[in-house]
């Protein structure tokens, strides 16, 4: 009888043993049918129709793992190679805290923000020059080759959009997200219209892109604007349409008057907002770069906190002005509006 029992009571455990095998079977079979069944993960429904409705999603730059400070020869700006020259080119960590002040904001007012993946000492603070929304079309940009790689550092959110609604550019075409800036049936965009434009390595988009722009969006107004380019100083270079203008608000704008190489170009923005309701900004301020905060809706703008006579206007007319420090990614001639790339806006 007592062998009987072995006999019996690992035939028992043998039975549990396959009840265990079988139920594993089963739940797993039960967890690969719930994937399959599962809905695909929702894409990205893009909307950006002007540069002040209240945004709903962004990419922001990051400025972890930055690398070392670019060789006078590596400069891609002459504002860069200021600080370059003079030993006052911003360090990693200071760069880092101006960026996790921006990205405090936009916890604040319930942005979902995307960041890119890290590359190993690689500048990716600036993530507007390398992408751009009009409506719900995301455009690739055509950058400078050295910085192909911030596209890659991004493409897990490019994947969560339709791929129809992700377009690149031909080869001959250059543009960048600074100069590029929608404003309801307009789109302003910044270029340089001179016959030298080859020698100007601060001139990212040319009259191709603009006319690339035309045939993509034909049922909006493209307006170009042909702005002053300097490899050596600064404060006569306008890098990007951002850096001279920007839109605030409803019917607003901040301005830099010599920044465009034509005055009928700065009258067109004249004549569309009404002179009283453009900021303009002297020489100093363009170089601190006051026109390329970011607005977060239409009645709160993020804004470098020395900006004192601009944050004064902004709050005189009813803006919320949100004050960061942003002053070391400052010396890299980009600022705020140039570390985004606005995904969804009401």
């Amino acid at each position: 009888m007592g062998k009987n029992n072995k006999i019996l009571q690992g035939a028992l455990f043998f039975f549990i043993f396959l009840k265990r095998i079988y139920n594993g079977l089963l739940i797993n079979i039960l967890v690969s049918f719930f994937y399959i069944c599962q809905k695909p993960k929702a894409m990205l429904q893009l909307n950006v129709k002007n540069e002040t409705s209240r945004l709903r999603a962004v990419v922001l730059g990051t400025a972890v793992s930055n690398g070392p400070t670019p060789t006078i020869e590596e400069a891609y700006d002459p504002k860069s190679l200021e600080h370059i020259k003079a030993g006052t080119y911003p360090i990693e960590e200071d760069m880092v805290k101006e960026m996790e002040a921006f990205n405090k904001v936009f916890q604040k007012y319930d942005v979902k923000v995307f960041r890119p993946q890290i590359i190993e000492n690689y500048n990716q603070i600036f993530t507007r020059d390398i992408g751009f929304v009009i409506d719900d079309i995301f455009i690739k940009a055509n950058i400078l080759p050295d910085r192909e790689r911030e596209l890659d550092a991004i493409q897990y959110v490019i994947n969560q959009i339709d791929p129809k609604k992700v377009v690149r550019p031909p080869e001959e075409v250059h543009i960048e997200g600074g100069d590029v800036m929608p404003w309801n049936e307009y789109i302003f965009i910044g270029t340089y219209k001179g016959s030298d434009y080859k020698d100007y390595i601060t001139a990212r988009t040319n009259m191709q892109g603009v006319n690339y722009i035309k045939e993509l969006f034909p049922n909006k107004i493209v307006k170009a604007f042909d702005l002053v380019k300097s490899k050596i100083e600064p404060r006569d270079n306008a890098l990007h349409l951002d850096c001279c203008f920007q839109p605030v608000g409803t019917n607003k704008g901040i301005i830099y008057k010599s920044g465009f190489r034509e005055e009928a170009d700065y009258m067109f923005l004249v004549n569309l907002f009404g002179k009283e309701n453009l900021f303009h900004i002297e020489r100093e301020e363009m170089y601190h770069m006051n026109s390329n905060v970011f607005s977060i809706a239409p009645d709160v703008v993020v804004s470098e906190k020395n900006f004192t006579r601009l944050n004064n206007w902004l709050r005189e007319n009813g803006f919320t002005v949100e004050e960061i420090p942003y002053a070391e990614i400052a010396k890299q001639e980009g600022l705020l509006r140039c570390s985004t790339l606005p995904l969804i806006r009401d």
